[in-house]
């Protein structure tokens, strides 16, 4: 029985009560949970990374569900994917629920932020743009855009239009838009918009005095300035 014991108090893991008591406030639902207490369990024990396979193997839903519900928890900025290196200098990607215990034990402090269905707009407008699911990485870009270096989402959606006109639908093309604005002093779409409509003008003046009035090169090319 003492044996029993034993080994019942180490198979206890740690579970922030505050998590379990307000995970719907956060438009968590009860699937993304149990999502996190796995990678939660999981990394307590070594393990950094679990495919959403194996993950599905403890619950009641599908791989493809779980990978799904995976990608929510990073667009709402829960979860996110990292780069880790061994002792090997060889990197892995590694889960980290820090941005999940930021939100939950600093909600108090943190000014009030735009709704989470405008934010998952954002994701859902870059998707029918790209013509498919974002990638990891290419989610966690946005959340710096929106979180880390606090660009409006009208502007981030202004700079996307940008990218869509001149066919460059890359992140590098349209995070170099962003940072050009940002040098500008740039803020808002309405600021984007005259300034993009004030060079575009320019450009179709220089263009009809050259020679070849059917040049096509109207934009700005970002990547290149």
């Amino acid at each position: 029985m003492k044996r029993n014991i034993q080994f019942i108090m180490q198979d206890q893991i740690n579970i922030p009560a505050l998590l379990i008591e307000r995970f719907s406030t956060f438009g968590l639902s009860e699937t993304q949970l149990a999502i996190i207490l796995q990678i939660y369990a999981a990394q307590i024990k070594g393990i950094d990374f679990l495919t959403p396979e194996e993950i599905a193997q403890h619950l009641t839903i599908s791989t493809e569900d779980c990978t799904n519900q995976m990608r929510q928890l990073m667009q709402k900025d829960f979860l996110s994917i990292e780069e880790a290196q061994e002792d090997s200098q060889v990197m892995r990607e590694v889960y980290s629920l820090e941005p999940l215990w930021t939100k939950l034990y600093t909600m108090n402090e943190q000014k009030p932020a735009k709704t989470e269905n405008k934010v998952g707009e954002v994701f859902q407008k870059f998707e029918r743009e790209f013509g498919r699911p974002l990638s990891p990485f290419e989610i966690e870009m946005i959340n710096n855009w929106i979180d880390e270096d606090n660009y409006d989402l009208s502007l981030i959606y202004a700079a996307l239009r940008e990218a869509v006109l001149m066919g460059k639908i890359n992140f590098k093309y349209i995070d170099r838009i962003l940072i050009e604005w940002q040098k500008k002093g740039i803020k808002t779409s309405q600021e984007a918009q005259q300034t993009s409509k004030s060079f575009h003008t320019n450009q179709q003046n220089q263009t009809a005095k050259k020679e070849h009035p059917y040049d096509k090169t109207l934009y700005y090319n970002w990547l290149e300035d």
